[in-house]
């Protein structure tokens, strides 16, 4: 019986088993491996938000998707990522808005091709430095508003200027030359309040308001605002004076003031 066992084994049985495996090896080689494609693990935090480095930066970017481009303005309020520099420009832009941003210094090239350009608010940036011929090419610009900025002197400025507002920083008398404001006949508006001046600038006669406080000015004269040498002198377009929280004691100036037609407005001891 075990003779005829293992007669059916070696005959039959161990011929179809090598057959078989044989069988399967081949359909293995012949089988064509399958395409694997590498898709996104999107339950994995990408490199650009975890690397700094690697996120996107405002001067890589085109102006008018970083801000609100419109006919003739750009606004660039608050941009995210952090914008340290001015931005390039739409050529047609007239008035320019970068408020509360990053921006530390203003370059004679950030204007240079902007012919058009009227009002420039840089208000709440980081500006510490101005190239003096940043501006000075700018002949139709109206407005420059330069508010809560670190500014210790003052730039060459455009003839046409209306407006000009520089309150909190900290400018200095050394800083901004007595002749700044002289020759600009159209200024009608001018803010300096809040800086560490001691003394008065030059006014031109076509200013209506002029605010100085909370600097460090401790005397004026008869010529500050007025002309000394002549009492019939009326200078009808001052319309407001602030000299409020200066160390200046306006009563021991009381001829300083005759020609205006209203005393300094504010708080004073």
């Amino acid at each position: 019986m075990m003779q005829l066992r293992t007669l059916f084994f070696t005959s039959i049985l161990l011929p179809w088993i090598l057959s078989t495996a044989a069988k399967d090896k081949y359909m293995e080689v012949r089988r064509p491996k399958k395409d694997t494609a590498n898709l996104p693990d999107y339950d994995t935090v990408q490199d650009s938000v975890t690397d700094p480095a690697a996120a996107p930066k405002a001067v890589d970017m085109p102006t008018c998707l970083l801000c609100v481009c419109l006919i003739g303005s750009v606004y660039c309020e608050e941009v995210f990522p952090e914008m340290s520099a001015v931005p390039a420009l739409p050529k047609e832009t007239a008035h320019l808005y970068a408020r509360f941003n990053k921006i530390t210094k203003i370059r004679n090239q950030d204007f240079a091709d902007m012919a058009t350009i009227k009002t420039i608010d840089l208000t709440g940036n980081l500006i510490t430095e101005i190239d003096d011929g940043a501006f000075s090419k700018l002949l139709l610009l109206e407005e420059l508003i330069l508010v809560e900025n670190k500014l210790t002197k003052l730039p060459m400025l455009p003839a046409k200027l209306t407006l000009f507002n520089a309150n909190f920083n900290q400018l200095k008398t050394q800083g901004v030359k007595a002749t700044a404001f002289k020759k600009l006949t159209g200024l009608a508006y001018l803010y300096l309040g809040n800086n560490e001046l001691t003394a008065v600038p030059q006014l031109p006669e076509s200013l209506q308001v002029v605010h100085l406080h909370n600097n460090k000015i401790s005397t004026i004269t008869d010529e500050t605002f007025c002309r000394g040498n002549s009492s019939y002198y009326i200078r009808t377009n001052m319309d407001e004076v602030r000299l409020d929280g200066n160390p200046v004691v306006l009563s021991e100036h009381p001829d300083s003031f005759i020609c205006l037609q209203a005393l300094p407005i504010g708080w004073y001891h």
